[in-house]
């Protein structure tokens, strides 16, 4: 199948393996199943994975005039993005690296 609408989101402030959690859920299901799906996941990347995938459906709505109850998720990828790097300070005039990671949320949808 071909890609109808597409949505990315960039630089979500999280890891990007726990926003795979959430991606891996809604693959393959229907848009309106995904919502449902991601609306009552306790994971907090769900949240930024839900505003993606709404953008997509309004996407293939508004601007490729398609329904989006014939919409299915067809691609979802998580890639990392920037990671700020930051230090905290330990005994004997030490430091200890903190990595605070982001990262790019990709969504396409597929006709049926």
């Amino acid at each position: 199948m071909k890609t109808v609408a597409e949505a990315t989101n960039k630089r979500v402030r999280m890891s990007a393996r726990k926003a795979r959690l959430s991606a891996d859920m809604i693959r393959g299901s229907s848009v309106q199943e995904a919502i449902n799906i991601l609306s009552y996941s306790p994971l907090r990347a769900a949240r930024a994975v839900l505003k993606t995938l709404k953008s997509a459906t309004a996407n293939a709505e508004n601007n490729k005039g398609f329904n989006s109850s014939k919409l299915v998720v067809g691609t979802v990828y998580v890639n990392e993005d920037r990671t700020m790097k930051r230090a905290k300070p330990k005994n004997k005039g030490g430091r200890v690296p903190i990595m605070k990671r982001s990262c790019q949320i990709y969504i396409g949808l597929e006709e049926v």
